[in-house]
Order: structure tokens, then C-alpha cells, then sequence
């Protein structure tokens, strides 16, 4: 049970206390003490985690404090469930098939070296001065609770001392500082991280307004200290999250759940320790965050309605709704889910809702969130308050809502998903955390994912210029920010929120490039961002339209900052691990919403699953390779009927294929004829 003071000391789900005893008095009152929660079982770990042989080359050096020696081989697993929980070579294998003999030699004890100088190592890339001193500082904002590490600061600034909610571990900030330590292989934290913040998570249903709902996930949270038994001697451990009642604003976090589940899957993958996702209590967290997210309500759109302040942009700016962010996060944590999800009985029902919601969600954004050239000039033409269910602008969008920087800004080829879309409003911003992720998490089609990228790079001086990059292009001025932003001081524009340049975001444009081949222009904002970073003590955000000046209130040694540069370098130094972290097109996921590219009037989600995105068994192989490999990345227009002989019977299939101008999808119906 979640009990909290009144906007105050929140007190933790199942916290794991350790005691810390000053005196012999202290240590005579533990015995007496009735103990309400159990402790934490903590298995002894090796200080800085585990270093897997697939990673070694990602970590340049050892830690001063504990240089840990190579590591030991171990047998190869045949069977991928022994895989977890360090026995990586199986994993292994896996990435890197082509550097293992087809036969694995039994393992024997090597010979020990007649001269320790002459042993052979792994050549490592030596790290630049920067790298070392973000891995210093990364250390640095490491936070322990009950001995053992479970996240990072916001920001470790020695100068500041004011340090407001900076000093607490947040569940978003805390992801790429995951990913930095799971690559060099140090998973110990990471785990902790993912244990600790599910004790966090409501479980229980409320009728208290101010209480968090069943399945939220913290923002944040933060380990103090407090007296045990109003005993000034003993004293203990406790994690005070923060649901939202003491924020700005006091928004409750969407995307805090969203980012949960995928660190957990990204854990799962980078370690092979694939018995964590299966542990009960995890499955259990997993599905509240579901079910939270899931649940009906009167939204009529497959997006996630949510309100103004609940992401990355935690204050007013004008992105209630639908906002692309959240529906990226989403559309992933529900991939994610769907690996993670144990089969049974119980999860059936969940399992089909994740796949409806995927298949509706996929549609919908890649539909009527993408804007480029052609569809600016679609909607230029609009009709308005059309009424049926053919009706071509079905979100009723005036004309006049194309603002005037968009007609000139928009380039030729290329093309971007918009900031949000409601009916007679689209943000026709970019903003660049939910167009990467739609790119990782294959949201966006191949084509859309390439035309956002080829946006960037035209772009260039807009979005990155003199630091990468942009949260939002354009920000908000005169009238406009006044209105919206309410006059927010640190929200004026090309500052913070609107239109300020965000240093973490290089890992995940590092990723998208990454998976689109594109890895050349990771590395070109790196270089830009690695030029001043550190000189300018690792600052939090940047202001202006070039980002030229550091953030007129931001704090220095920001560790997503820190973590995101480190992540980036590793993800270019070991591209394979991109593909762990990202989600590949799934060609299932559009046989749910077939229907809405189609010419019928009512959607039918009972559409014959032969008749979408496929062929039934009896038509012959090559009618499937004919159609599907040759037509499937056709230019539009698509319209035509193929005719093939179906083994020596006299019927002919024809197929109608109907190809949306927008992301390429095309829609097989299968009719047959006598």
C-alpha cells in the first residue's frame, strides 16, 4: 500500500530498509524491533557487475578502484534458456556466429603465462580524455541503497546548492545511463534499477484522487535516511517516489512505465538474463502498466490520451492530447511487451488487445501524423466538415492551420511525423525525441524512417548547428508563447522546452542512424557535440536558434548528458548492439486495421485473415513471390490484377492491391473466380 503525507514524505511500496546503527543501545533496540518488511535478499556481485567476452571491447579500461581481470571462459550452452545470468557465450554466438567454430573444443584450463608482460590481450580502443572523464562522472552520480547500486542523480553540479529535484533518480534520465553500463558490462545496477523502481509501482486501487492509479510507475525517486521507531540512534533506508504530487505542475508521469519496459527488455537481451522478465512479480508489473495504458475509455483514436507536462517536455507546451512522444514510447513498450509477455491462459486476452492496439496505432500514426511535401499540399486542398465515413479529411483540419515558417521550411524529399493531431488541430512541430524512437521502434515505415533522416540532414543548421538537438523545431514567440506556455520564464523561446538544444538526444539519433545505415551522421553530430561538451561542464540543455549559448538556467553535469554522449560512442563502436535495442517491421501487425485502407464504409476487424497482407495455402508459391516481392516497395499508382496458375485447375485469382501513397502498405484481397 502506497501510504503518503499530505504533499510530502511518500513512503515506499515494499520498501527494502537497511538500518544503520550508531551505538550498542541502537543495536540492543534491532532485536526488540517487530520487523513490518522484510529485507532484500542481496546475493554477493562482483562491485562493478559482470564483464561479458561479447562486451569487452566496449569498456577501454577497468575502474581504478577494482581492476577485474579477463574473464574466464565458459562451456557454451546448447539450450538458450541456460543462457542467463553470466553464461554469455551462448549469446554470443548468437551476435557473432561467424567468429565460433561449428564445434565448440571442450574448455581446458589455460597454461598460465611464463611472463605476464607477454600474455596476449584484446586490442581495446584507447578512450579520449572526454570519454574517461564522462565515465568519472557517470560514477560519480551512482546513488547505493541497502549497500548495493540502483540508479543515477539527475545532476552531481559540486557548484550548485539549490539542488530541487535533481538529486533523485529518474526513471527516464536513468535509461541511456543503463545502456552506458550494460554495454561495458556492468548489469549489476541495471538490474537493481529494474527490481527497486518495481516495489515503486502502485498496486493497489484507490479512491483517493490524489493517490496514483493501479500500475503507475514513479517519476522519480529518492533514498533518504530517516530516524527508525523515533529512535535518534537507529536510523533506515527508505525510497521516497514521486508520482507526480510534487512536481511542477503535479502531472503524473505517462512515460515512466512506457521507459520501464523497455530497459527491461534492452536488459534482457544485452545480458541473456531472460529469467528476470519471467520472474512473477515482473510479469505482474509489466501487465499493470498495461492494462493502465489499455484501458477504455472515451478516446475514440488508438493513440494514448494524455494530458500537457506527462513526458520528456514536463511542462506546458501545448502538446496535450495525442502527443507524438507518447505514442513512440507506447507503440515500443507494447513491441516489447509482447516478447516479454509469458503465454498462458491469463495472458491470451492481453496478448490479442496488444496486438489491436499495435495494428490500429501502426495505421493511424504513420496515416495521418506524417506530413511531406505531397501531403502539405493534400491538406492545402482540404474540404472541411465533411461528414460520412468516406470523408478524406476525417479530422475536419482547416487549410488555414498550415503556418507559414512549414511552406517554406519543407523540403522536397523528406518528410517528418507531426507533433500531435486532434480534430481541427494539428502540431505541425518537430519534435525530435518521438520521430527517432518511431524510427527505432519501426513506428514509421522504412521509407517514412529514411525521408526523417534526409529532414535532418537537409535541415541540419536548423536542428543540430552548433549542439545537437533540437527538441522542438520551431519554438513558440510572441503571442504564441504567451498563450500557451502560460509566460513560463524558462520556457521563453529557443530555451528549455521550446526550441532548446538537448545533448542526451545523440543516443537516440545515434540509434535510428544506425539502423538505417545511415551511422555517418551520428557520427557528425558527435564530433559537433564532443567539441563542447565537456568545456561546458557537461550542461543540460543549450539556448538560441544555433544552440550556441549554454541554457540560461541549466545545470551543469547533467548525467543524462554525460550518458547519452557515452552511449552514443559505444553504439558506433558496437553497431551490432543496435539491433538489441531497436524493433524490426512486423508485417502481422497490418492485417488488424487492413480495413481502414480500403474502400469499405464501416471497418470489419472480422476481415478473413487470407485476405490481408497474404494468400491462402492453395494458391501457388509464385503468385506470393510475384506479388508480395515485386510489388511490396512499388511507386505508386499499384491498381492491377495478376493471374497465375494455381497447380492445373482452371480457376484464376484475382488480386486487387491497393497501395497508400503515404507509407507504401499494400493490402492483398483475394477473390476467386470460376
Amino acid at each position: 500500500m502506497n501510504g503518503q503525507t499530505t504533499m510530502g514524505l511518500a513512503a515506499a511500496v515494499r520498501p527494502c530498509r537497511q538500518r544503520l546503527l550508531t551505538s550498542a543501545s541502537a543495536a540492543a533496540a534491532k532485536a526488540s524491533v517487530i520487523r513490518l518488511f522484510p529485507r532484500c535478499s542481496h546475493p554477493p556481485h562482483h562491485h562493478h557487475g559482470r564483464r561479458f567476452p561479447f562486451l569487452v571491447s566496449a569498456a577501454s579500461h577497468t575502474s581504478q578502484s577494482d581492476p577485474s581481470t579477463t574473464p574466464t571462459p565458459t562451456p557454451v550452452a546448447s539450450d538458450p534458456h541456460s543462457a542467463v545470468a553470466g553464461n554469455l557465450p551462448f549469446f554470443d554466438r548468437v551476435l557473432f556466429p561467424a567468429s565460433f567454430p561449428l564445434e565448440t573444443p571442450p574448455v581446458e584450463e589455460p597454461a598460465p603465462p611464463a611472463d605476464e608482460g607477454q600474455a596476449s590481450t584484446s586490442p581495446v580502443r584507447e578512450e579520449t580524455e572526454t570519454e574517461t572523464e564522462a565515465w568519472r562522472l557517470l560514477r560519480r552520480a551512482v546513488v547505493s541503497y541497502c549497500g548495493e547500486p540502483v540508479g543515477t542523480v539527475a545532476a552531481e553540479d559540486p557548484e550548485c546548492t539549490e539542488m530541487l529535484n535533481y538529486d533523485q533518480v529518474f526513471i527516464r534520465d536513468f535509461v541511456p545511463s543503463a545502456l552506458a553500463f550494460l554495454m561495458r558490462g556492468e548489469t549489476e545496477i541495471v538490474r537493481n534499477f529494474l527490481l527497486h523502481t518495481l516495489q515503486l509501482q502502485s498496486w493497489e486501487k484507490t479512491v483517493d484522487c490524489y493517490s496514483p492509479g493501479q500500475g503507475l510507475m514513479p517519476a522519480s525517486f529518492k533514498i533518504r535516511t530517516v530516524p527508525l521507531d523515533e529512535n535518534n540512534e537507529a536510523f533506515e533506508e527508505i525510497l521516497d517516489p514521486d508520482f507526480g504530487e510534487s512536481a511542477i505542475g503535479r502531472v503524473a508521469p505517462v512515460d515512466s512505465g512506457l521507459w520501464w519496459i523497455i530497459l527491461l527488455r534492452a536488459y534482457c537481451k544485452i545480458t541473456g538474463d531472460y529469467s528476470l522478465q519471467e520472474r512473477v512479480d515482473v510479469q505482474t508489473g509489466i501487465k499493470l502498466i498495461l492494462s493502465l495504458c489499455l484501458s477504455d475509455g472515451f478516446d475514440m483514436f488508438p493513440t494514448l490520451l494524455v494530458t500537457d507536462g506527462s513526458c520528456m517536455i514536463d511542462r506546458r507546451m501545448g502538446i496535450h492530447g495525442h502527443p507524438l512522444e507518447i505514442q513512440a514510447l507506447f507503440y515500443s513498450a507494447l513491441r516489447c511487451s509482447r516478447e516479454m509477455i509469458v503465454m498462458n491462459d491469463g495472458s491470451k486476452h492481453l496478448l490479442r488487445a496488444i496486438n489491436n492496439r499495435l495494428s490500429a496505432l501502426s495505421f493511424h500514426i504513420r496515416e495521418y501524423y506524417w506530413v511531406d511535401m505531397n501531403k502539405i499540399n493534400e491538406i492545402y486542398r482540404y474540404k472541411t466538415e465533411e461528414y460520412s465515413h468516406d470523408a478524406t479529411n476525417k479530422f475536419n483540419i482547416y487549410p488555414e492551420q498550415i503556418p507559414s515558417w512549414l511552406v517554406d521550411w519543407i523540403p522536397e524529399k523528406g518528410g517528418y511525423l507531426i507533433g500531435n493531431l486532434q480534430p481541427a488541430h494539428m502540431d505541425f512541430r518537430f519534435f525530435s525525441l518521438g520521430n527517432l524512437w518511431a524510427i527505432s521502434s519501426s513506428l514509421t515505415t522504412p521509407t517514412q524512417a529514411e525521408g526523417i533522416l534526409s529532414l535532418i540532414e537537409e535541415k541540419w543548421d536548423d536542428l543540430i548547428a552548433y549542439m545537437p538537438l533540437k527538441i522542438c523545431y520551431p519554438a513558440m514567440e510572441y503571442d504564441e508563447w504567451r498563450i500557451i506556455t502560460g509566460s513560463d520564464p524558462k520556457n521563453t523561446p529557443w530555451s528549455y522546452h521550446n526550441g532548446g538544444s538537448w545533448p542526451t538526444l545523440l543516443w537516440q539519433f545515434t540509434l535510428a542512424c544506425i539502423k538505417m545505415g545511415r551511422p555517418e551522421l551520428a557520427r557528425r553530430a558527435i564530433a559537433v557535440a564532443e567539441e563542447k561538451l565537456s568545456a561546458d561542464k557537461w550542461p543540460e540543455y543549450y539556448d538560441t536558434r544555433s544552440g550556441r549559448f549554454i541554457g540560461k538556467q541549466s545545470r551543469s553535469y547533467q548525467t543524462w548528458t554525460i550518458a547519452g554522449f557515452l552511449t552514443s560512442k559505444m553504439l558506433l563502436e558496437n553497431p551490432e548492439l543496435a539491433s538489441i535495442l531497436t524493433c524490426d517491421e512486423d508485417l502481422e501487425l497490418l492485417e488488424g486495421c487492413a480495413c481502414c485502407l480500403s474502400k469499405r464504409t464501416r471497418c470489419s476487424r472480422r476481415a478473413a485473415k487470407s485476405d490481408i497482407i497474404g494468400f491462402t495455402l492453395d494458391i501457388h508459391p509464385f503468385i506470393h513471390f510475384l506479388n508480395v516481392r515485386s510489388f511490396f516497395f512499388a511507386e505508386p499508382p499499384l491498381m492491377g490484377t495478376a493471374l497465375g496458375d494455381t497447380g492445373g485447375q482452371e480457376e484464376h485469382y484475382h488480386f486487387m492491391l491497393e497501395l497508400s501513397c503515404t507509407h507504401k502498405r499494400v493490402i492483398y484481397s483475394c477473390i476467386g473466380h470460376e
